[in-house]
């Protein structure tokens, strides 16, 4: 046990309000601004250098043609009628919410920066906005970007998403990637120098991963001074390449128990200031081959909540710090 990261009592971790056993983001929005705060999913199109061959082309093996944009707005529409249609849902359950307006599809760095500050500018000016997000590449980061998404960030609360997925540099390329482990490290630092928070994803489930190789994306991105984190699952999604691997039967997806015993080992790992955003993800029904299970989002949630419980553990339980409070 880390007496750094003891919980409040042997039911209560020490980020939470409630049930949890790891440090959510709707306990940190609530604690930051003092009532609930919602995401606001955009797309403005602005594509990946892994589609339009700067990188590579046909984009990662597991990304959908909407770039992971699913459950975002229509790029067709400006960012301030987007917001509008998305945030009127989410406003119906929750109305007096605050805003944080999120560049959810493609890799939004992937412009030059005039282009990027008018629609940061655009979407800070939405009602009730209280911060933004920005999901891209690693190599979509330069130091003229990483400058002004800094400048951003003294204005606001601002976190940028990188899209990592695996430390392991065979799994990139396996996925075609087009993007290594050292290339992450480089926009990581960079937006760092700036002061920018960053928010890593990372993908349970890869083909060819091992349960030691999800555990040490885990622990090698415990070393980083990290805002956020999002642990994703692994998504077989029909029009990718995934989806053709798949149908040949060549791969097979986690199933649940091992999904939720290996997302549980991560959070022991990760340290407990870490934000978690999400422990698991959505696949858009009509495209989702596998895992079929993720479908019951409550039910790997649940899951995840009982073997926490049941192992008596916690985000960080395992996190081992060096004499000066730094994760080796």
């Amino acid at each position: 046990m880390n007496p750094r990261n003891k919980p409040v009592s042997a039911d209560r971790f020490e980020f939470s309000d409630d049930n949890k056993r790891y440090h959510t983001y709707n306990y940190y929005l609530r604690h930051r601004f003092g009532k609930k705060v919602f995401k606001v999913p955009l797309n403005v199109d602005l594509g990946c250098p892994n589609r339009d061959g700067t990188k590579g082309v046909g984009g990662c093996a597991f990304c959908s043609a909407k770039k992971s944009g699913e459950f975002a707005g229509d790029p067709k529409d400006d960012i301030k009628t987007q917001f509008d249609e998305m945030s009127a849902i989410m406003r119906a359950k929750w109305p007096d919410a605050l805003c944080i307006p999120y560049f959810q599809a493609g890799s939004n760095t992937y412009a030059d920066t005039d282009t990027l500050k008018q629609m940061y500018e655009a979407a800070l000016a939405l009602d009730n906005c209280v911060g933004l997000s920005v999901a891209t590449r690693a190599d979509c980061i330069d130091r003229e970007k990483a400058e002004l998404l800094g400048d951003m960030a003294k204005r606001t609360y601002l976190t940028v998403e990188l899209g990592l997925q695996s430390v392991h540099d065979e799994t990139a390329l396996r996925m075609n990637r087009c993007h290594t482990y050292a290339d992450f490290l480089a926009g990581y630092e960079l937006l760092r120098q700036n002061g920018v928070n960053v928010c890593v994803h990372i993908i349970n489930g890869l083909p060819y991963e091992s349960h030691e190789m999800m555990l040490e994306t885990a622990e090698r991105i415990a070393e980083l001074d990290l805002h956020a984190v999002k642990i994703h699952l692994l998504h077989i999604l029909r029009g990718t390449k995934l989806g053709e691997l798949y149908e040949r039967g060549e791969i097979t997806p986690m199933t649940q128990e091992d999904y939720i015993n290996t997302v549980c080992d991560q959070l022991e790992r990760l340290p407990a200031h870490f934000i978690i955003e999400r422990v698991t993800g959505d696949g858009a029904r009509a495209d989702l081959l596998a895992p079929l299970w993720s479908l019951r989002k409550r039910s790997v949630l649940n899951g995840i909540d009982k073997e926490l419980k049941r192992r008596n553990t916690w985000q960080g339980a395992r996190t081992i710090y060096d004499k000066e409070g730094k994760v080796k």
